[in-house]
């Protein structure tokens, strides 16, 4: 937002300067000339608008939370020193004939006269929106009650002197959809107001959190919810708080969906071929309720509850239904048809009935969709589309219940998609309504934040730095010192989130076996872990807005992603008959367990309790596209028998194969000795060796058996990774013998330079005792057959074995040397 500062004339003849534009007129240290806010009283008329005096009142309550001083309040009288008025409303804000605001729309100017702050409006909103830009300069952010920003307190605050304004909004009709409102909104307004419904006092939250971003209008809940009927306070307390109301895509004339449904039998069939008696008086009853108010009217019709009203668009019908719509409201207000704002969405099949040469008046909005996945579906194509006086409205997602799969859990739209996407609908002259479907409101707070912000101003930003938006998000919720890194960390998710749904995510989502799996789960690992360490750094007050906004979406995920790569694993290692697979089975359950636990967290603990049913949403265990099913499922995993060490067959991947020492084929020992898995040993999995050490190796021996391509070569250079044990008998060197296929062995003598003295010392000794690790390449034929064995026979007791790689052409150069080969257990 720039805040620009005019040159304004006022009663007095004070003349001001036009200087460059700046973002703050609030300072919290004393500048000079500067008007202190200390001992505040604000004075308003009392004719002025009712919504103007909830936020003025709500400013009060503003100032006491950042100052610690409660402002008086002068009804009808102009000496306080901050005065609050809109034009034609405050005789004292008239007197001072501001200049670029009357005639606007929804303009405020805050200017300073004298020793007295004006906020000065062209309208109620215009007002109200000066009114909580004071607010947020003080500290207060819009989502001070959605999301827990904490306010700061502050021992003084200075109004530079200027005169400053947002300007006019780009966009006339701003605004939320809250839908799909069940399980979590439903379940946190029961627990929070003890309603069924949202009543007056919740959606006086929501109104003000709406006018608080600078909207203007809402689409209220109506899955299970009816506004109007269920509250009659509802639409009573949006027309004095300055909030438009209307009804969804599939709610014509001003009724909710709800007022039908639950008098099925009153109002008959939803079918305006054989039922149009009834429908007109249902939206008669709808216009009688609405009248004398901004709100806004949808007309058309939808089928029944959200769906399409027949196989083919019937257009001679629906130019009926529009016609008698309109002929309602001119009866019922009195007024020409055209003098009451209304909108015809054309979403999903409803557009057919435009592609098939349906034409509404010229003065009804055209509202438009999304795909309800973040890309417009059409826009305006010629000018005399682009220059209908009725103008054009998008219908936007980031909430979507419906094929291929719902998207309810967490926000999943990247900045980077809506920005570009809203500037293609600006652009081609989509102007007039952005309305946003937002489900339960939470956890979608950026995305409302940015659509918002880009509805009042679109060209702030571009594609290239429209990352810069999320920083300033951010410095106003949690700080300047954490902004950057925090914006960072939440556009990576949105783009790891953006390749896959997490109601779509599942363990066959990614490429196990090429490694595609892990990196993914790995990255969000990485940054799970980034988003923790920031966390440290964030105050403590500070907490549980970072959680909401950031912490809890990342650590779902990063969650999710482990859960699911570890089924992914299970799968793989089972029909591979590993028992590894169960370690796998395991950890799905685990994470199953930590996804209920991290949102219990949200739900019972973050903010005391505050946001209790809020994160309830079923997101793990879809198989159709809907979320018809009781709870979170847990994935099927497959148990392997774990039938002992032994009976590994490998093949090969890009010119080698590599083989951990535990996953031999055959081992066998003599007497009293056996070979012993060490857990946790070496550099990757484990080690291998014979023990007792004590006792002699006699005719001990591992086998691997693998594969190789019939074009591999008849020779391959087998490296052989031991740990790096001393010639603890001093016999020199511990030796083994290996060969391929029964071929003649050769020796290798493992540590018979490794000894802290010249010429060994710095070349040999250091170096690998650091390394851990003593690698010997040794190079062997092989065999004319399908299946090949390589077997190691140690001659010395102590010989540790980590891993074993033969390099055909494709080994390169790696300290972990490659990633296991795949194989099968017999």
């Amino acid at each position: 937002m720039m805040i620009k500062k005019l040159l304004v004339l006022c009663v007095a003849m004070a003349t001001f300067t036009v200087t460059q534009a700046t973002e703050r007129f609030v300072k919290f240290t004393p500048v000079e000339g500067a008007l202190p806010l200390s001992n505040a009283s604000i004075s308003y008329s009392a004719d002025e608008y009712e919504g103007v005096k909830i936020a003025i009142n709500n400013l009060k309550i503003d100032i006491e939370k950042v100052l610690g001083k409660t402002p008086n309040l002068l009804e009808g009288a102009g000496k306080g020193n901050i005065l609050i008025g809109t034009l034609g409303k405050n005789k004292d804000i008239d007197k001072l004939k501001l200049a670029n605001l009357k005639g606007k729309r929804e303009k405020y100017i805050i200017t300073t006269v004298g020793n007295q702050l004006v906020i000065a409006g062209s309208d109620r909103r215009g007002t109200i929106y000066g009114i909580y830009e004071l607010s947020q300069q003080l500290g207060v952010s819009p989502w001070y009650y959605w999301a827990d920003v904490p306010i700061t307190k502050r021992d003084e605050a200075y109004i530079i002197k200027g005169t400053y304004t947002d300007g006019e909004p780009a966009v006339e009709f701003r605004g939320i959809f809250l839908n799909d409102e069940a399980p979590c909104l439903t379940s946190w307004v029961k627990n929070t107001f003890g309603t069924d419904y949202g009543d007056h006092h919740f959606y006086e939250k929501v109104f003000e959190l709406i006018l608080r971003l600078k909207g203007n209008m809402m689409w209220p809940a109506m899955w299970g919810w009816a506004f109007y009927a269920d509250d009659p306070e509802n639409g009573k307390l949006a027309d004095r708080m300055g909030v438009m109301m209307g009804t969804s895509h599939h709610e014509p004339m001003a009724r909710n969906h709800q007022e039908y449904a639950r008098n099925r039998g009153k109002w008959g069939a939803w079918n305006y071929q054989t039922n149009q008696e009834k429908l007109d008086q249902f939206f008669r009853e709808g216009i009688e309720r609405m009248k004398g108010t901004e709100d806004i009217v949808t007309i058309g019709m939808r089928g029944d509850g959200d769906e399409a009203m027949s196989d083919k668009a019937d257009t001679k019908l629906m130019e009926r239904i529009i016609n008698n719509q309109r002929q309602i409201i001119k009866d019922v207000t009195g007024k020409p048809a055209e003098k009451t704002t209304q909108v015809w969405a054309l979403y999903k099949e409803v557009q057919d009935y435009y592609d098939a040469g349906l034409r509404v008046p010229d003065d009804v909005m055209i509202l438009i969709s999304d795909d309800n996945w973040g890309d417009i579906r059409r826009v305006p194509v010629n000018d005399k589309e682009r220059s209908r006086k009725g103008g054009w409205g998008i219908y936007y997602h980031v909430d979507y219940v419906g094929a291929p799969r719902n998207s309810k859990w967490i926000n999943v739209t990247q900045t980077q998609q809506m920005f570009e996407q809203l500037s293609l609908a600006y652009d081609h002259g989509i102007q007039r309504m952005w309305i946003l479907n937002v489900g339960d409101l939470k956890p979608m707070e950026y995305p409302i934040q940015l659509f918002m912000d880009m509805a009042w101003n679109p060209k702030e930003y571009n594609l290239q730095n429209v990352t810069d938006h999320t920083t300033k998000f951010f410095r106003r919720t949690l700080g300047c010192e954490v902004a950057k890194e925090a914006a960072d960390i939440y556009n990576q998710n949105c783009q790891y989130m953006a390749r896959v749904t997490p109601e779509m995510l599942d363990a066959r989502t990614y490429n196990v076996e090429t490694g595609e799996w892990k990196k993914v789960a790995d990255e969000y690992l990485r940054l799970e872990t980034r988003a923790l360490r920031l966390f440290a750094e964030i105050p403590q007050e500070k907490h549980d807005a970072y959680r909401q906004l950031i912490l809890f979406p990342v650590q779902a995920m990063a969650n999710l992603y482990d859960m699911y790569y570890a089924q992914a694993m299970n799968l793989y290692l089972a029909e591979r008959n590993s028992p590894d697979a169960n370690k796998w089975a395991k950890h799905v359950a685990d994470c199953f367990k930590r996804d209920s636990l991290l949102c219990a967290y949200y739900n019972k603990e973050m903010s005391q309790g505050k946001w209790d049913g809020m994160m309830t949403q079923k997101h793990i265990g879809y198989r159709f596209w809907n979320d018809n099913f009781r709870r979170d499922m847990l994935p099927t995993t497959k148990k392997v028998e774990d039938k002992g060490l032994g009976g590994y067959v490998f093949t090969p991947s890009n010119g080698y194969i590599s083989m951990e020492a535990e996953h031999f084929f055959a081992s066998k020992a003599d007497g009293d000795t056996q070979w012993s898995v060490y857990p946790y040993y070496g550099r990757t999995r484990s080690a291998v060796a014979l023990t007792p050490y004590t006792s002699p190796v006699g005719d001990a021996s591992l086998t691997y058996r693998f594969t190789l391509p019939k074009d591999a070569p008849k020779t391959v250079k087998v490296r052989v990774i031991v740990k790096s044990t001393l010639d603890f008998l001093n016999i020199g060197g511990h030796e083994c013998t290996i060969s391929i296929d029964n071929t003649k062995p050769e020796t290798i003598n493992f540590n018979k330079t490794l000894v802290d003295r010249q010429p060994y010392m710095y070349s040999e000794f250091y170096p690998t005792i650091a390394r851990r690790v003593v690698e010997k390449v040794i190079e062997l034929p092989v065999g004319d057959s399908d299946v090949h064995e390589l077997k190691l026979q140690p001659k010395h007791p102590g010989i540790v074995f980590e891993k074993i790689v033969v390099d055909f052409g494709g080994y390169r150069p790696s300290y972990l040397f490659m990633t296991e080969s795949d194989y099968k257990k017999e």
